[in-house]
């Protein structure tokens, strides 16, 4: 096809130019080929300079190109910036992230993706499908002769050297033929395109390639952006080949087409823990980490809350040699002990077969096309850059003398045992950083490998004006360096397959180094086609009844105790912002020096550690208290204040984020960072005023409406949610009894101020007003609060409904107790009479108590509150004994009897 050329634009503004204009103006680095213009970039230059200074139509683009701005012949610069800001904000809404830098205490990154996909034309992605798939059939036979007969090793066509030198060999598996007869079942390769058009590996990818999910959800968010463009260039689907994967998982695996299958993520402190979450979702995948599951008898087993379940297909994301403590690293606490057992006897398919690590070395590239021409006669239709392992005399100096023009690579990348670096690009060394490069590679050759080096394409990057100035800064199409990442899967008896697109990394800025890690960008791939258009979807197999009802209880017991544990903290973060908010306000309020309400509430403050003991308190000095609190109330040192039961919300909710919906988690992540920022900004200019903290409570507040609305009505009442229901009533039970047994204790009732602080505690100040009007009854109070089973926050009700949850959760028939709910005192034994009970001759209101100085006892109410404190402690313990622990499976033998 020849190239085309845009229009100029009809309706523009010099401050507003028209999107044709500034293709006209785009402009690819020099030495690079120029994947809008089919040209290298000096031809570019060139073209784009003559067409400014003559006023004509523009350089011409290649026919895909040109096919996608014809699309957007109206749009403008400010089009543009609405679409990319559309794009930043559905990534950020979608909770797509990619941490470089797992920290709980920092904020996580959202995954970057250009607002523009990388057009892969139909010729050209037929040489690439046709490459990949000959390489992963290579890879296959490396695999089972490594493992195997070694007879490439034995021949010489693979150093031994390399191969059992490398970290990735796994003697321990030398010799298991895995179940379904196939080592490989996803494969993914790096590729660059060279100024002469033509595509060239770069790497490959083995052990556990990522990519899969995020290439995901870029082809949903770009797709929406250019529906018109995604359908008129017909860009193959992606569906299909997921669905060939996981028929193709369930065919070799034991069980067939009725195999459990899960897949293995090293938990949410990964970089990549959003995709396995992603995947786990999109494929139907049972997210697990290692702790979830335990070998017995040669099988593998997950622990959930209804007993041990079997798994007979793993998807990993675990590095190899994280994957068996017993038989790999003995410090590994990924994996799972005697899960290599479990491979040997043939009663669980692992993708990848652990042991494929070693092909990911850059050094065996060099001698893939030796090997491609010995076992299938055929030399490589897709090459590598040349690539010299220096472990070969030979090949060390032939590399010594093209250092500046090539990449210095570690042979070894990542390994512990080897010296590992960054690769290196000759030519941006010194002369004498070549030298000691050149001395490290003679002392040490077999640690190096030196690869050609071959200017990436550029691709069109769209970027918004400058914030400061737009004049200086303007909206522009910017040239970014780009390297594809291609996937084959398995299919079967089929072979594998080629996902028909991929994963684009884009360089930053100028950079040559197209890494996630170091602040690059991703785009979408667009593979072409001039045939039909495959618009399968995935469809799950269908299941029986039995194993119906076997997953819909499938709740294992690490999400459990995390969903137990997000609802702790949800109720916990509830409790420190209402008293929090109740303590301020009351310090500014009507009454603030009113002794035993400020006795209570400094006792209530250090009870629920918003300060910390040592901590004046507010009959002391209430202004030194008060910046306390306050302080507090943003950190997550020290005292375990709001911000810190709201971090430990978050990560709960991170371990679980596969039972989450986007809104749930996305009100989650947004309530934290907003509540940081915010405190952090205050922090910076010194002592933050009294009515801003009451803002930002206020504010946090209302996320945690939104929060527990989700938790209530869009989660499935499964055994999971029962925990999270029950996580939070044990937290609301011990919080309010303990609340209104230490306001008896401190007379704080007494008076008008203490008695409105405690319906204000228990949020039901309304109710209270509706129901008595401005009476200050005892009675009324204890009816309202503790007794009445229609309020969600009166004692009588929260002891209620845990009892009947335990009960649920551990499977009692209708109507009947367990042992855990009967350790909850029964609210039917209790009567409003009995526990307003006082001493026989203190029968004066409350009020007319105070005044006289009678301390009304109230021993009994002070008993059941007292008991419902104690029931809540001894119940938490109890489910982690009963649920979490497993302490009764570490006994059993991960062999055969």
């Amino acid at each position: 096809m020849k190239p085309a050329k845009l229009s100029p634009p009809t309706d523009a503004s010099p401050a507003n130019p028209g999107l044709a204009e500034l293709v006209a103006r785009y402009k690819a680095s020099r030495g690079h080929l120029d994947e809008l213009r089919g040209v290298v970039s000096d031809g570019a230059h060139q073209a784009a300079e003559e067409a400014e200074q003559s006023g004509a139509p523009g350089p011409v683009i290649t026919p895909n190109w040109a096919g996608f701005f014809k699309t957007l012949r109206d749009d403008t610069a400010a089009d543009m910036n609405q679409r990319s800001t559309a794009l930043a904000r559905q990534i950020r809404d979608n909770g797509i992230t990619y941490n470089v830098y797992a920290d709980e205490n920092g904020p996580q990154r959202p995954w970057s993706l250009d607002l523009f996909p990388l057009l892969v034309d139909a010729a050209s992605w037929q040489h690439i499908e046709a490459g990949v798939l000959q390489r992963v059939r290579l890879l296959e036979h490396v695999m089972a002769d490594v493992y195997g007969p070694q007879e490439l090793l034995a021949s010489g066509f693979l150093p031994p050297a390399l191969v059992h030198g490398h970290t990735g060999y796994l003697r321990a598996m030398h010799g298991i033929q895995p179940v379904g007869g196939r080592y490989l079942h996803i494969a993914a390769f790096d590729m660059a395109r060279g100024p002469d058009g033509n595509w060239w590996v770069v790497g490959q990818r083995t052990q556990a390639p990522s990519g899969l999910g995020y290439l995901l959800e870029n082809r949903l968010a770009i797709a929406a952006q250019f529906g018109t463009a995604f359908d008129e260039l017909r860009v193959q689907r992606l569906a299909s080949t997921y669905r060939a994967l996981m028929d193709s998982l369930r065919t070799l695996s034991p069980m067939g087409m009725d195999a459990h299958l899960a897949l293995l993520t090293p938990g949410p402190y990964n970089e990549t823990y959003f995709e396995h979450a992603y995947l786990a979702r999109y494929l139907g995948l049972t997210l697990v980490e290692g702790s979830d599951l335990l070998v017995r008898d040669e099988h593998l087993y997950l622990k959930t809350l209804k007993g041990l379940v079997p798994v007979h297909g793993l998807l990993k994301r675990v590095d190899d040699e994280y994957m068996d403590p017993l038989e790999l690293r003995a410090d590994s606490t990924l994996g799972v002990p005697g899960l290599l057992q479990a491979i040997r006897a043939g009663n669980v398919l692992v993708a990848n077969t652990p042991g494929s690590a070693f092909l990911e070395s850059p050094a065996l590239l060099g001698f893939l096309p030796a090997l491609s021409r010995h076992l299938f006669d055929e030399e490589l239709c897709l090459p590598a850059l040349p690539t010299w392992w220096c472990g070969e005399g030979g090949a060390m100096f032939d590399a010594l003398a093209r250092l500046q023009e090539c990449a210095i690579k570690p042979t070894y990348p990542g390994s512990s045992s080897h010296a590992s670096f960054d690769a290196v690009l000759g030519a941006k060394q010194t002369p004498q950083a070549l030298n000691e490069w050149a001395g490290r590679i003679v002392r040490h050759p077999e640690e190096h490998t030196v690869q050609a080096y071959t200017p990436l394409s550029q691709m069109p990057t769209w970027q918004a004006a400058g914030p400061a100035d737009p004049s200086i800064d303007p909206p522009r199409l910017v040239p970014r360096s780009v390297m594809l990442r291609v996937f084959a899967v398995s299919d079967g008896a089929q072979g594998w397959r080629v996902l028909p697109g991929g994963l684009a990394r884009v360089a930053s800025s100028s950079q040559e180094i197209t890494s996630m890690q170091r602040g690059g960008s991703s785009a979408d791939v667009w593979a072409l086609t001039t045939g039909e258009v495959d618009h399968a979807t995935l469809v799950h197999p269908h299941l029986t009844p039995e194993s119906l009802m076997q997953r819909k209880r499938l709740v294992t017991s690490r999400a459990a105790e995390n969903l137990f544990w997000l609802g702790r903290y949800t109720e916990r973060t509830e409790n420190a912002l209402r008293l929090a908010r109740l303590t301020l306000e009351c310090l500014h309020g009507e009454d603030p020096s009113s002794a035993p309400l400020l006795t209570w509430l400094g006792q209530m403050a250090v009870a629920n550690t918003l300060v910390l003991p040592g901590v004046p308190t507010p009959l002391q000095a209430p202004r030194v208290f008060e910046r306390a609190l306050i302080d507090s109330l943003g950190s997550t040192r020290n005292a375990t204040s709001v911000g810190f039961y709201l971090r430990a919300l978050k990560m709960a909710a991170s371990s679980v984020r596969e039972r989450l919906s986007q809104e749930h988690w996305r009100i989650i992540t947004r309530a934290e960072e907003v509540l940081f920022a915010r405190f952090a900004e205050h922090r910076q200019r010194g002592d933050m005023p009294v009515q801003q903290a009451l803002q930002i409570l206020k504010d946090t507040s209302d996320h945690m409406a939104a929060i527990t609305g989700a938790q209530t009505d869009r989660m499935t009442r499964d055994d999971g949610w029962r925990l999270l229901s029950i996580g939070r009533h044990i937290e609301r039970l011990g919080f309010l009894s303990t609340a209104l047994n230490q306001a008896i204790q401190c007379k704080s009732l007494e008076t008008d101020s203490g008695f409105d602080a405690m319906l204000e505690l228990f949020d039901n100040a309304i109710t209270f007003h509706a129901e008595f009007q401005q009476s200050r009854d005892m009675a009324a109070l204890v009816d309202l609060l503790v007794i009445d089973r229609d309020n969600p926050r009166s004692v009588s009700w929260v002891a209620h409904t845990l009892r009947g949850r335990l009960a649920k959760l551990a499977g009692s028939n209708p109507n009947e107790l367990c042992t855990l709910s009967l350790k909850v005192p029964n609210p039917n034994a209790w009567g409003l009479a009995q526990l307003c009970e006082r001493a026989p001759d203190l029968v004066t209101p409350v009020t007319s108590a105070a005044a006289s100085g009678d301390e009304p006892s109230y021993e009994l109410l002070r008993s059941v509150l007292h008991q419902c404190s104690n029931a809540a402690y001894e119940v938490s313990e109890d489910i982690s004994a009963t649920y979490f622990t497993h302490a009764g499976l570490s006994n059993h033998s991960v062999g055969a009897l």
